[in-house]
């Protein structure tokens, strides 16, 4: 039976119910996730924030004055944001890089007075030569197999890992396991080297476009036996493995990195807080450092700024999750990750709470959709979410057991279901750790599309009622 109301009435009741949708729209509701992709497309937020970061700070490496400055950037943008900011507190590495040169100095065939400069980067963690620098015999060798087999050969001379960067992988969609494979020379390599008294240790650079560009990294390196390690460029190991098959090699190595004590650095942290499930956490991700040749806009500024641009996304349509939308800007992912240990002992004890977490870590080329470490059983749950990043090519989703993002890592061995864009990578690990990760290399459009898929999963993750289920880890 129709009942008399007041006049007005049913506008109220309308306008309660819009504001409820604004509260906390469900995380499949189509229109919503359309919204939120549509805005982002729409701003360019995160390129401006991207700018800000490279080109007002530049390089971010732990301990540095730039990695400080990124992180007074970045919490005062989410304050802007309305965001609720902890800074959380992170002792850091402090390397430094000291002066770094390469001469070869004799070799067969060599005219007289002729030497020849080679082009090299010390890797992190590198121990220094005697100011002077240090000459000795080059051994080149392509495996670890060819290390142990030549193991007699070693001590004292300078080891040139000469393994090439595998782009056809790359160019296949196979960029990460590439670099997987090429970083594990990188890391473990010059370790190897010193157990065998090696007197340095070089690896060939890891990545594509060979424009005699050293790419730097991190190493395993220990205090005891920190040996000179540096990446020499493309060009310069495949120069020196063909002298090498000459006769003797030669060179003069001239490294001079300084490790400080620590220093007191922090994540950034800030929460848009949920309505009914505000204890229930969403992380959305990115690391504030980056390597010191560089501003480092593919690794990992832009990143960090899509993350950002998902509380902008939601603060322009007033949306308001269910759960709570957490920042993180992670300090110390690339020769550490100390800021990721830092939050891991501070929330184990509640990691029950974390429903989801998503780090980009891959540059911003253009996204395909999503790699996600939840059960299969869960994988019907995301049509939804598919559905509303079809329109820009990035409904794919792609479920794996664990994908151990080095942030994530942790979290995810305790449950927590890790999420990361699926991107195109086949030009990544041409600038990756280089000094060509410049603001130019970065796509306006692949960026706004990967603000998109992060701000529609974030939305989707905060909001979703059926539970998604948590990783399973397989024990190694």
């Amino acid at each position: 039976m129709n009942r008399l109301r007041p006049p007005g009435l049913g506008l109220l009741v309308a306008s309660l119910f819009a504001a409820s949708a604004h509260a906390a729209s469900p995380g499949n509701d189509p229109a919503a996730l359309a919204k939120i992709r549509d805005t982002a497309l729409q701003s360019d937020y995160a390129w401006e924030r991207t700018a800000d970061m490279t080109d007002l700070i530049g390089p971010r490496l732990s301990g540095s004055a730039g990695a400080a400055a990124a992180v007074t950037q970045v919490a005062e943008a989410m304050r802007k944001l309305g965001a609720k900011v902890t800074l959380q507190p992170v002792k850091v590495p402090h390397w430094v890089r000291g002066q770094e040169t390469g001469e070869l100095v004799d070799y067969r065939g060599r005219p007289n007075g002729i030497s020849q400069r080679v082009v090299l980067s010390a890797l992190g963690g590198s121990g220094a030569t005697p100011a002077a620098g240090l000459t000795a015999p080059v051994i080149v060798v392509s495996s670890f197999d060819e290390l142990k087999a030549r193991a007699s050969e070693v001590k004292g001379r300078i080891v040139l890992f000469d393994v090439p960067f595998d782009q056809d992988m790359a160019d296949r969609g196979l960029a990460g396991q590439a670099y997987g494979a090429g970083s594990n020379y990188r890391t473990n390599g010059p370790r190897m080297a010193a157990e065998l008294g090696a007197a340095a240790a070089l690896v060939r650079s890891v990545g594509g476009a060979n424009y005699r560009l050293p790419h730097t990294g991190a190493t395993n390196l220990q205090d005891g036996a920190r040996i000179p390690a540096a990446a020499v460029t493309v060009e310069d190991a495949m120069l020196m493995s063909r002298l090498a098959k000459r006769g003797p090699l030669s060179m003069r190595l001239v490294l001079t990195p300084q490790i400080l004590p620590d220093a007191d650095s922090y994540n950034v942290i800030a929460d848009l807080t949920g309505t009914d499930k505000a204890d229930e956490v969403v992380i959305v991700s990115g690391h504030l450092d980056s390597w010191d040749l560089a501003t480092g806009a593919h690794d990992d500024a832009a990143a960090v700024a899509s993350a950002m641009a998902v509380f902008d996304t939601l603060k322009k349509l007033d949306y308001r999750p269910r759960r709570t939308i957490r920042l993180i800007a992670w300090m110390n992912e690339e020769n550490g990750t100390r800021g990721a240990r830092t939050y891991l002992e501070a929330n184990t004890a509640n990691a029950a709470t974390h429903v989801a977490a998503i780090e980009s870590d891959n540059g911003v080329g253009r996204p395909f959709g999503l790699r996600a470490s939840v059960p299969a059983s869960s994988n019907r749950l995301f049509a939804p979410l598919q559905a509303a990043l079809q329109p820009i090519g990035a409904g794919v989703f792609q479920r794996q057991d664990a994908l151990s993002t080095g942030d994530l890592s942790g979290l995810e061995k305790l449950g927590v279901p890790s999420f990361a864009p699926l991107l195109d990578t086949s030009a990544y690990f041409n600038y990756h750790h280089t000094a060509a990760d410049t603001l130019d290399k970065v796509d306006p459009d692949f960026l706004r599309r990967n603000v998109a898929l992060m701000s529609a999963t974030a939305w989707f993750l905060a909001n979703i009622e059926e539970p998604i289920g948590r990783a399973v880890v397989p024990a190694r």
